[in-house]
Order: C-alpha cells, then sequence, then structure tokens
C-alpha cells in the first residue's frame, strides 16, 4: 500500500489527515500479519502505530510549510522576509516616536546627552544640544521606546537628566508614532504593491518607491497635467505628493529618481536633492496638517448598557476619524457606523452626531478636508450624552 504522504499537483500541495494515515499503516500491518491481528489504541501494536501514524502527520505538515515558504501569498515569518527580496524590498524593523521639544533656558547652555520624560517614557535629545541667544531651542527628541508610542502637545515636560542653565522643556505639537515591526500582513501588503516599481505609470512607480521608505505611513499622489493651476492649487504640470512620515531626504531622492523631466513638484516641505550627474534640483512635497476634528454624540441608554460602553463608542469613532486617508472629507453619515460596536449595539441607540473641524461650532454637516490635511480626533475630543 502506498505511504501516505504530501502530494503535489497543479493545484498545489495537499496531504491526508492523520486519521487517514494511521488507517493506511492498520492496513499495511494487517496485510503483513493477518486481517485478525487486534489494532486498537488499547494494544501495544495499536499505540507503536499511532506514534508511526504522528510521526508522519508531523512531517507532512513540515513539508507543507517549507512548501508554503516558497510564495509571499503563504509564507510566514523568517521565510517571507527572505522572499520579498526578490522585490528589492525588506520588512521594516521597529521604529521610534519623534516629537519636536522646545528647549529653554540661559544662552549658552550646551545639553550633552540630554533625556526628558513624559511621566511614563524617556526620550533623547540629540547628542549635544546648545541654547542659543534667543533662550530655546528645538529639538527633535526620540523615545526610548520602540513602537507606536504616542504623547499629546505639551505632555514631555519633565527633565531627567538635569544641567545647570536648562530652565524648561515641553513639546508644542503631538509626537509622531513610531511603528512596530512589519506584521506580515502588512509586508505582504507592500511585496504586492512594490511589483508595480516599474509600471508604465510614472506616478505609480513613485508612489510605490515612497511607500517602500522606512517609516512611510501613507502617500497619497495628485497630478495637474493641464495647463492651468487646478483646484488643490497645485501648478499647471506638476506632481504633489502628501506623504505620512519616512525620511524628508529618501521621500525627496525617491520622487527625484522616478519623475519625468521637467516635471515640477509642488509642496511645503522643500529638499534639494543631487543627481548622480552633480546638477541640485528642489523637490517639493507635503507632509499632513493634522486637523483637529470635535465629536459630540448624543444617545439613548437601553438595557445592559454600562458606563465602559460610552468610552468604547468613542475609542471606535477616534480610529475611524484618525484612521481616514489624507485628503479624505469626514462623513456625518459614516460617523453613525462607525458608532455601532457589534456584541454592544443592542444597549444604546445613537441620536444623533454634529462634528466640528479647528474648535468650530459642532453641527450636523460633513466636514471638509484639504488635499493636504489629514483628520485627527483623539478619543478626548469625543464627549457623549446619555439620556
Amino acid at each position: 500500500m502506498t505511504i501516505p504522504v504530501c502530494t503535489i499537483s497543479a493545484t498545489g500541495i495537499t496531504a491526508p489527515t492523520y486519521a487517514d494515515i494511521l488507517a493506511a499503516l492498520q492496513a499495511s500491518y494487517r496485510s503483513i500479519y493477518g486481517s485478525d491481528v487486534y489494532l486498537e489504541s488499547d494494544s501495544q501494536d495499536g499505540q507503536l502505530l499511532a506514534i508511526f501514524a504522528l510521526a508522519l502527520h508531523d512531517t507532512n505538515a513540515a513539508t507543507i510549510a517549507a512548501y508554503n515558504q516558497f510564495s509571499p501569498a503563504t509564507s510566514q515569518g523568517a521565510g517571507l522576509s527572505s522572499m520579498v527580496k526578490i522585490n528589492g524590498i525588506r520588512r521594516l524593523s521597529a521604529s521610534n516616536s519623534t516629537a519636536t521639544v522646545r528647549i529653554v533656558g540661559q544662552a549658552g547652555t550646551v545639553i550633552s546627552g540630554g533625556i526628558v520624560s513624559d511621566g511614563i517614557r524617556q526620550w533623547s535629545l540629540p547628542a549635544s544640544v546648545s541654547i542659543p541667544i534667543s533662550g530655546q531651542a528645538d529639538v527633535l527628541a526620540t523615545c526610548q521606546t520602540d513602537g507606536e508610542v504616542t504623547a499629546g502637545a505639551n505632555t514631555i515636560n519633565q527633565i531627567v537628566t538635569p544641567v545647570r542653565g536648562w530652565q524648561t522643556a515641553t513639546n508644542p505639537a503631538a509626537a509622531t508614532p513610531g511603528a512596530p515591526v512589519e506584521t506580515d500582513a502588512a509586508l505582504r501588503v507592500r511585496q504586492s504593491v512594490s511589483t508595480s516599481l516599474p509600471a508604465l505609470s510614472v506616478l505609480s512607480s513613485i508612489v510605490s518607491s515612497i511607500g517602500n521608505i522606512a517609516g512611510v505611513r501613507a502617500c497619497s499622489p495628485y497630478e495637474n497635467d493641464t495647463d492651468t493651476t487646478d483646484s488643490n492649487g497645485i501648478p499647471s504640470h506638476s506632481l504633489s505628493f502628501v506623504v505620512d512620515g519616512g525620511d524628508p531626504a529618501e521621500i525627496a531622492a525617491s520622487i527625484a529618481r522616478h519623475k519625468t523631466p521637467g516635471a515640477g513638484t509642488y509642496g511645503t516641505t522643500s529638499v534639494v536633492v543631487t543627481d548622480s550627474a552633480g546638477p541640485a534640483v528642489t523637490i517639493n512635497f507635503f507632509r499632513p496638517t493634522a486637523v483637529p476634528i470635535v465629536i459630540e454624540v448624543t444617545m439613548e441608554a437601553l438595557p445592559g448598557y454600562v458606563s465602559t460602553t460610552g468610552a468604547a463608542i468613542a475609542q471606535s469613532l477616534s480610529e475611524y476619524v484618525s484612521g481616514l486617508a489624507s485628503g479624505s472629507d469626514v462623513y456625518l453619515s459614516k460617523l453613525f457606523a462607525a458608532a455601532e460596536i457589534p456584541g454592544l449595539n443592542s444597549t444604546y441607540n445613537v441620536t444623533g452626531i454634529l462634528i466640528a473641524r479647528d474648535s468650530g461650532t459642532p453641527a450636523a454637516a460633513d466636514v471638509a478636508i484639504l488635499f493636504n490635511e489629514a483628520a485627527d480626533c483623539p478619543p478626548a475630543s469625543i464627549t457623549i450624552a446619555v439620556s
């Protein structure tokens, strides 16, 4: 009888179940020692065959796992990291959150190896910071903890390494969150996007190239191929990119490397790029401007409602709004859907939602977001009134 092992065909790889393997071994055993031999689980021979069957089953599973490692769609872990190298990309390692910290103190004070804190985590200043004649300096602080660490404005305000002449420290704006080690699912998506690198469309090639830069979370492209300035203010025959995260120099170099000669670039972030032939060119692009969104929810409590439900609704709304791509309007009707939490929505009834941007008066209307803006709505900006 054929040994029950893996089979590779045009449709892929398959393997028999453990029960089928055990039955095949028992049949082979009986063909040798007779059909009346006792092979149930309480017999010694039966237990020995079960061990052999399990060994074959585990070997089949290992063979299937090895087979699947040769495809980006099914490989995992280290195998997927090796597979995507074929496309010239690599798994993104964990990055650290950063924040612009304003250092205030006596002019001429030098801070070496300075560390500040938000009360929970520590943030490292550049190796050496010298306070200028103005008495304050804005420097980039890096969180010592890897991953997506958040810090609101004016929360990084504790000096961990005091220096004579250094008076205060704070972050005027919220920190830019880092990212954890790239997951298999995210890497598969990026591998799929990376196949567009040699695409015929120049715009697709640029977006794919930018998307493979470490730290880039999103990239929205805009092209104006007309002879006049478009509705977004993009000049004629120009490209514009709204890029969230990533090193500005790498982003600019990627745009310069892939754009067609003579095409202009538009944006508020400017980086000078020198090509291999020597001439320098200024590349412009946008960083998304965070637009503060305020949401007011009114709802009716039904049987089973508990106080934590309101917090769950606020979290769901926050994740939806803050997860919108740059340039995406905030639609009122979609907020009602985001407020419906499976398993909990039977305990409440949302009766109204009002929204506003930039400290405006909340109203029952959609909020328009410019192409170079991104909606930002932390849970603290959401109020819920329960009746």
